[in-house]
């Protein structure tokens, strides 16, 4: 695929940022648009390494806003659309469904609406939409999602997610816009956004606060490294099948409390005088329609375009908890701002429901 021009929705938020470090660490022949509201969780700072390459070009862009995304990106060339942007905290759509209902849905659509008049233009060589494995529910203790596991969303992130999935499905059949759709599993890494378990228990351990536990700790997800999934994004990219499916997972189930524990290990390690970690273990009431496991099966992605994950989840989880400690900064301006004054008020209401 010569002379990429990829338009990157959410390309300042978690794992779209990561993307398009990936993508320009890794090609030199690319543009990268990135559009991104910033919100709360988005952050150009995610973005910093690239602010002085030319191949990265930034809009400030609310993909909700109809009107703003057709004036702002008609003239703008574009092969390829990676649409991250996405609410995807499940406790914030628990208290607040409607930014969700917006953004996950009624933003697809509108991106959906101006990929589809780039396809009638002959200028769009493909809609990649990133999602979750959330859409199917929940699982008992056997068995693993697959892609044609029914839908079967318990929250309202992970309805407002399978709208969108079902609507660029209905965009393949109906207009022949050239989408794939990817679900993945529980991303984990570098620009993790501190509501998340992960960077919230790192973060948690070196401030002394107590580690918040759902719960029992029993529910189990698939934890997948960012830039593995990154990695495969890109593959799918370059070398899926239109109007299909992948998933995106390592097999690499571990529950909650054994994440939590494995982190006051290393923290142990790397900040002695807070050890042992463990006593900080908090458990609390469960979040409301607490899915118990999530597990995918990689099999397509693997068998039909050969990706195998790069990074094993001990070094990937200890480079995680190293990117925390070695970008302070980057934290603790988050942390400093209004965003943890809304966090700590409504995490508090939230246990007390």
């Amino acid at each position: 695929m010569k002379d990429r021009r990829i338009l990157v929705t959410g390309g300042a938020g978690f794992i779209g940022s990561n993307f398009v470090h990936t993508i320009l660490e890794s090609t030199e022949n690319v543009s990268i648009i990135v559009v991104d509201k910033l919100t709360y969780a988005g952050n150009l700072k995610n973005l910093d390494k690239w602010k002085n390459d030319s191949r990265l070009q930034f809009i400030k862009l609310d993909i909700t806003d109809k009107t703003e995304v057709f004036s702002k990106l008609e003239n703008i060339p574009v092969t390829e659309i990676a649409h991250f942007a996405a609410e995807s905290h499940v406790d914030r759509s628990i208290l607040g469904p409607e930014e969700f209902v917006k953004t996950n849905l009624m933003g697809s659509f509108y991106m959906l609406e101006f990929a589809r008049m780039l396809h009638a233009q002959n200028k769009l060589r493909l809609f990649l939409h990133v999602s979750t494995d959330e859409v199917f529910g929940s699982l008992s203790a056997e068995g693993a999602f697959t892609e044609t596991t029914p839908y079967a969303p318990n929250s309202p992130y992970s309805a407002s997610k399978a709208g969108s999935d079902h609507l660029v499905r209905a965009y393949f059949h109906t207009y022949g816009l050239p989408v794939i759709t990817t679900n993945c599993s529980n991303n984990y890494g570098p620009f993790h956004f501190p509501e998340k378990l992960i960077p919230l228990m790192i973060l948690n351990c070196l401030q002394g606060k107590s580690l918040p536990v759902y719960g029992t700790g029993e529910n189990v997800r698939d934890w997948l490294y960012v830039k593995d999934h990154c990695l495969a994004i890109d593959l799918v990219m370059r070398t899926g099948k239109f109007g299909e499916t992948y998933n995106i997972g390592t097999r690499n189930e571990k529950n909650n409390l054994e994440i939590v524990y494995k982190i006051c290990e290393l923290m142990d390690e790397r900040n002695p005088k807070g050890a042992p970690h463990k006593k900080l273990i908090q458990f609390v009431k469960d979040r409301p329609g607490h899915d118990f496991r999530y597990a995918i099966d990689p099999a397509k992605i693997e068998n039909e375009l050969g990706w195998k994950p790069k990074y094993k989840f001990e070094e990937a989880i200890e480079q995680t908890v190293d990117w925390f400690l070695a970008n302070r900064s980057w934290w603790e301006e988050i942390l400093s701002g209004e965003y943890n004054k809304y966090y700590d008020s409504q995490y508090k209401e939230l246990k007390d429901k």
